[in-house]
């Protein structure tokens, strides 16, 4: 079962030498810092769920809460010093934590003392010098070797804002390694540039990639009723404009062919099914590429992208659990005198984003073709405006894997590129040639995930997680 919301353990590290003082005053030491605690821990059940294992004094301490997490599994832990502390136990748990993301921050307490000469103020000095702690404890931080490690500093409501992101995709680092992935076909024979290696896509990411055939796909085709069929057109009638010229016997194996494709994603566990649909197999016994992804029946538990492409299919995966929204696949076409950029794309796209706009139509390149369903029809779409991350993966030299990241503004437009869902896009801050150039100089493939909103913060965060190098033009 995919996690939703991230489990985060908490770890608050105390000072044992300031345990017990205050007694004599309105709240001891440990009263005063736990005030905070449970500040911060309501903070953080707001977008999360909290492992707290309570104040950290002792090894003892520090060893239960590394099996708390450890049973809980956890996504990250979030790390603080309440005040100054002996940085003893900061260092252990930097040795002994098994490896896993470490969120190091200082939140900034409200100060409400000036003078410290009576006993009571002298005790909330102790209580929220947490800022020595953190000086000290990042000593340490930096001279040991843990890879997914970060630091912060801000009051709380910075912190949690930070923290919400570093959530977001930590949890996504975990089902990452939960999921399954599908190579639908083979390995494009035609885009080399494309081939993901399967052994370190497992090792170093997490998915784990199940090699399907077309003649599953297609026994599956051929398992559903006509009555579903017809239902899933109806229900896309209803929705979508569609023009006069497409034939009803093509539609329906579109939307069957669509329909398969996801009854063997949900019979394998499969989350995202990279089908070669430029493998001539499919033509052959199919007779089309499947136009209509996700169907209506979709519960948006399935991603379905081109080409063979492994690369494109995690950065929609990726895209799509950060933002919660349609991502769609697009290779950029061409620049335009005025500096924009059309992107276009064949095959399966997500064509239900209201933002957009679809039309069902008649795939016209492939009308001509000997295919048994030769022009198809399909969900044409045109791409919605606004701000939008452009996201690329693919393994680059020595096997490492990469992220480019690249911000536009989508430019409204109308359907005019056949057969291709498109769109028009100007990249934000960058010329188009500018853009380009960088890219070609990294080292890319023509394939982008793109969705809306800016996630630059978030895919950094997972880059490092990942071991991905990063790459922002």
């Amino acid at each position: 079962m995919k996690n939703i919301t991230a489990k985060i353990g908490l770890l608050p590290i105390a000072c044992s030498r300031f345990k017990g003082m205050g007694k004599e005053t309105p709240k001891t030491y440990e009263e005063r810092i736990q005030i905070r605690l449970d500040e911060i821990e309501e903070g953080v059940s707001k977008f999360s769920k909290p492992i707290n294992p309570g104040q950290i004094y002792t090894k003892e301490d520090l060893q239960k809460a590394m099996d708390l997490f450890y049973n809980n599994k956890i996504d990250f832990v979030f790390a603080f010093f309440l005040s100054w502390s002996e940085d003893a136990i900061w260092i252990r748990f930097l040795r002994d934590m098994y490896p896993v993301p470490v969120f190091f921050a200082h939140i900034s307490p409200k100060i409400t003392y000036s003078n410290t000469e009576e006993e009571d103020p002298f005790i909330e000095y102790l209580s929220t010098g947490g800022l020595v702690g953190t000086l000290e404890g990042s000593g340490a931080f930096g001279r040991f070797d843990r890879r997914m490690a970060y630091s912060y500093c801000g009051n709380l409501e910075e912190v949690l804002k930070e923290l919400k992101s570093f959530s977001l995709v930590s949890v996504l680092r975990s089902n990452l390694k939960q999921t399954n992935f599908a190579l639908m076909g083979n390995y494009p024979e035609i885009m080399w540039s494309t081939y993901c290696d399967p052994f370190t896509y497992f090792s170093k990411i997490g998915p784990e990639l199940r090699f399907v055939s077309i003649m599953t796909l297609k026994k599956a085709y051929n398992a559903i009723p006509d009555k579903r069929v017809d239902e899933n057109i109806n229900n896309l009638l209803e929705r979508y404009q569609t023009r006069n010229d497409i034939e009803m016997e093509h539609f329906k194996a579109s939307v069957r062919c669509s329909l398969a494709i996801e009854d063997v994603a949900h019979e394998m566990n499969i989350s995202t099914v990279v089908l070669n649909d430029a493998s001539k197999l499919l033509f052959e016994q199919i007779g089309l590429r499947p136009g209509f992804y996700p169907t209506p029946e979709n519960k948006g538990d399935v991603c379905v992208v081109p080409e063979g492409d492994l690369g494109v299919g995690l950065a929609v995966y990726i895209l799509k659990e950060i933002s919660k929204e349609h991502v769609n696949i697009i290779e950029p076409a061409y620049v335009e005198e005025n500096g924009n950029v059309k992107v276009v794309h064949a095959g399966p796209n997500d064509y239900s984003d209201p933002q957009g706009k679809t039309i069902i139509a008649r795939d016209i390149r492939f009308a001509r073709s000997g295919w048994k369903h030769a022009g198809a029809p399909f969900a044409w779409y045109v791409i919605s405006k606004g701000e939008k991350t452009l996201l690329h993966c693919s393994q680059g030299k020595d096997g490492k894997y990469k992220m480019v990241v690249t911000m536009a503004e989508g430019i409204p437009m109308e359907h005019e590129l056949a057969s291709y869902s498109h769109g028009c896009i100007k990249f934000i801050g960058n010329s188009a040639n500018e853009v380009f150039k960088a890219l070609i100089k990294e080292g890319v493939t023509q394939h982008y995930a793109i969705a809306p909103g800016d996630w630059r913060k978030e895919l950094r965060y997972l880059a490092n997680m990942l071991d991905f190098s990063y790459l922002e033009i």
